[in-house]
């Protein structure tokens, strides 16, 4: 089992659930977070002012897999959330040592 961390934008949250979706994946977990990586944030102005916003709003979906389904999936969440620009996101991907459903207790692969 591997887990799979991708930070995304905010605005492709629904082209990458509906993907995932797609490919049979509908169970995932949301976090919103804030960050910035090379772009270093945004210079954005108000009222003839410049305000530098250094940590933008960014989505973070973790799923736990199979270890056949990564490379898939990783790609279907990339093709999803590519726009091309700066700031697009990362995929991370982890070993998962086990997982279990509580409702049922079963364990590994089948409790995904």
């Amino acid at each position: 089992m591997k887990k799979i961390e991708a930070v995304i934008r905010v605005e492709k949250l629904d082209a990458v659930r509906d993907a995932l979706e797609k490919m049979g994946y509908p169970g995932m977990m949301i976090t919103r977070i804030e960050g910035h990586g090379r772009q270093k944030g945004l210079v954005e102005q108000f009222r003839g002012r410049e305000f530098k916003l250094e940590l933008l709003p960014k989505i973070k979906i973790e799923l736990v897999v199979k270890d056949n389904d990564v490379e898939k999936l990783a790609s279907a969440i990339a093709g999803a959330a590519k726009t091309g620009e700066i700031g697009d996101g990362k995929i991370f991907v982890y070993p998962a040592d086990n997982a279990v459903r509580i409702r049922t207790g079963e364990e590994g692969d089948i409790a995904l």
